[in-house]
């Protein structure tokens, strides 16, 4: 008989491992959202117009690149915390697609995984 679910063994080394990166991935998310905040201390205000534009337009682009890094590291923790409950509802390893389990070897690399390979590859 194929297995319908993950034993609590398997459920608790996939917390530990979602705990970990959720406290890494929020970390990161907090220093994103400092330097979004964070006016730098190198201004342009004493340069040349010409290099002032420049700089001033090169800092635009980062502050956006910085911008969507935050809402991948924002999305990324929402789909930790959703694998979390998963784990407490005991549904967490299930796809979503099969009803089969993921692999854990999957599951080790994207602990948010909600589909399987095989499901990934027939979108």
């Amino acid at each position: 008989m194929a297995e319908t679910r993950y034993t609590d063994k398997d459920l608790k080394e996939f917390e530990a491992l979602i705990q970990e990166k959720l406290q890494v991935a929020r970390d990161n998310y907090g220093e994103l959202q400092r330097a979004l905040s964070h006016q730098d201390d190198n201004t342009t205000d004493d340069t040349s117009p010409t290099f002032k534009m420049m700089e001033d337009g090169s800092e635009t682009m980062s502050r956006e690149e910085t911008a969507q890094l935050a809402s991948r590291q924002e999305k990324f923790i929402r789909n930790l915390e959703n694998a979390q409950l998963r784990i407490k509802n005991k549904t967490y390893g299930l796809c979503r697609v099969t009803g089969k389990l993921i692999p854990k070897a999957r599951l080790r690399l994207v602990p948010h995984a909600t589909m399987s390979i095989e499901a990934k590859n027939q979108q």
